[in-house]
């Protein structure tokens, strides 16, 4: 079976307007990216503690978490210096 250009939709499907899904918000992102961010930084302290305390039985779960918050924190920092550059090169653009 073959899969067309959208998830779920069969080849020769394409979704109409009002079949897309709602688009969200640059905004929108923004936010659901910091939250991500906060849920893996959360969860790689949470297991960091329980490797301290002996508690962890995996620690590999400690090192797959910790790493995961490392690569969202630099992606997270990427899209910002991204953000602050496009606006800087907005600021530039001459009036008129």
């Amino acid at each position: 079976m073959t899969v067309g250009p959208v998830e779920g939709i069969g080849a020769g499907q394409w979704p109409t307007p009002t079949e897309a899904p709602a688009r969200a918000s640059f905004g929108d992102l923004v936010l659901q990216g910091i939250e991500r961010l906060e849920q893996t930084q959360d969860a790689a302290a949470d297991l960091a503690v329980d490797a301290a305390t002996g508690d962890l039985q995996n620690l590999h779960d400690y090192t797959i978490a910790a790493s995961e918050a490392a690569v969202t924190t630099q992606l997270t920092v990427a899209v910002r210096n991204r953000a602050v550059e496009a606006f800087t090169e907005i600021m530039r653009m001459p009036i008129g």
